[in-house]
């Protein structure tokens, strides 16, 4: 018989054949993170130029489940979202998918390609729906450099614009949309040496 309850020690708590050493646990402390390679991910601004086009990710198929949590996180409380009777009286076969959960899921699939490896994102321009979205639907994504300068303001930093389009498993565009983010440079910007002041130096 074995002792389940408090692991106390006795014959009722010990096999055969095994000391008591061999079963006791090693503390080997918390893992020290900063010791752990770093895996550079994403793009930089050097791998982007105008007109190169990329198919980003394998896809996402949206679910009723997204569209109700996502609805519902952001108080859209269209019914033509929720209601499947609503949706139908206005001549759609089931529930339409929130657009917006649409445009992030778009966003969303581009961002390993795009904007992984770091930068604030500055906007979406002509934002464009298509073909309404329903649940068991699968999003693919694409986009094509459009602009890129460096920044004015921030050494070691691009500016980046994408057209990316959204489509769905029937080649039917779902929403479109200019996106612009900053992007880091691998090259590192220069340093400057602060010159001495006159005087400076000078005992007093």
């Amino acid at each position: 018989m074995y002792s389940t309850f408090n692991g106390t020690s006795g014959p009722s708590s010990t096999v055969a054949g095994e000391s008591a050493d061999s079963r006791t646990s090693h503390d080997v402390g918390d893992p020290d993170f900063d010791s752990f390679p770093l895996v550079p991910k994403g793009n930089k601004y050097e791998d982007f130029e105008v007109g190169r086009s990329m198919t980003h990710h394998w896809g996402r198929t949206l679910t009723q489940a997204d569209n109700v949590s996502f609805s519902t996180a952001t108080c859209a409380w269209l019914p033509v979202h929720l209601n499947v009777e609503y949706a139908r009286a206005q001549g759609h076969p089931d529930t339409v998918l929130n657009p917006m959960l649409v445009l992030c899921t778009a966003v969303g699939l581009s961002v390993e390609d795009l904007s992984e490896s770091g930068g604030p994102f500055l906007g979406i321009d002509d934002c464009v729906f298509g073909s309404p979205v329903y649940q068991g639907d699968t999003i693919t994504a694409s986009s094509r450099v459009l602009r890129m300068r460096t920044s004015a303001s921030k050494p070691g930093v691009g500016i980046v614009t994408w057209h990316t389009t959204a489509t769905n498993q029937h080649g039917q565009p779902v929403v479109e949309f200019v996106r612009t983010n900053l992007v880091a440079s691998r090259a590192k910007p220069p340093t400057t040496t602060p010159t001495s002041k006159a005087g400076e130096n000078h005992a007093h």
